[in-house]
């Protein structure tokens, strides 16, 4: 397999989600390789790791475009995360020399009184297969540990998530919070008790209801900047 093929095969398996060849999923592609055997090839013969990023983004867009029109559904689109994922692991050695650069940071958390997490991790996934580096807060955290976090990692992108609608006084103190202290920094919120209504009640920047969307509006920061 030359080296186009090969690398324009590791973004087909990711936007179909196929992680390994020892993967069930999809039934169609049962019994061939993944992405995990895959982009370990692509690295033995050389293949450039910023090409094989670039074509997993082409392939997180496919799935993320479908899931936004209501034609592909969480479990592929976790699927699809996971491929990504299977990439990221062989590629972070090169992230860690400079020799592949992410898009930016993304700081993200579930606030204060919320310890759902199964939204803000989909997210997490979809986000940095994308490109991102994303770091993740966990759950229930108070607006003191974003405030401290946003201090290390100037010029970070902030994304809040909250399920119960319970916590979204919380969420809008947080968002309150950062943006007293860090005016330039973006928020964006997302969760089932919210709305676009809601995040620009709350003074934040960006709303999405979906893992795709955040996406969106990250990318579209970066065309902005």
């Amino acid at each position: 397999m030359e080296t186009q093929e090969l690398i324009e095969k590791i973004g087909l398996c990711v936007a179909r989600g196929k992680v390994n060849i020892a993967s069930p999923f999809p039934k169609d592609m049962l019994g061939q390789e993944g992405t995990d055997e895959l982009t370990r090839r692509a690295l033995e013969i050389e293949c450039p790791p910023d090409k094989i990023l670039l074509a997993c983004n082409d392939g997180m867009q496919v799935i993320g475009s479908k899931f936004g029109r209501g034609e592909a559904f969480v479990p592929e689109l976790l699927m699809s995360a996971k491929a990504m994922n299977a990439v990221m692991a062989h590629l972070k050695p090169f992230f860690k020399a400079g020799t592949v650069k992410t898009k930016g940071k993304f700081l993200l958390g579930t606030v204060m009184g919320d310890l759902h997490d199964i939204g803000k991790n989909l997210v997490s996934m979809v986000v940095e297969g994308n490109g991102w580096e994303v770091i993740d807060l966990g759950v229930d955290c108070k607006t003191q540990k974003f405030i401290d976090k946003i201090k290390e990692n100037p010029g970070c992108i902030v994304g809040l998530s909250a399920l119960l609608t319970t916590t979204m006084a919380n969420m809008a103190k947080t968002v309150e919070e950062i943006k007293a202290q860090f005016p330039e920094t973006k928020v964006i919120v997302g969760g089932a008790p919210l709305s676009i209504g809601a995040a620009i009640k709350m003074g934040a920047d960006g709303y999405s209801p979906n893992p795709q969307g955040a996406v969106e509006y990250l990318n579209n920061c970066l065309i902005a900047s």
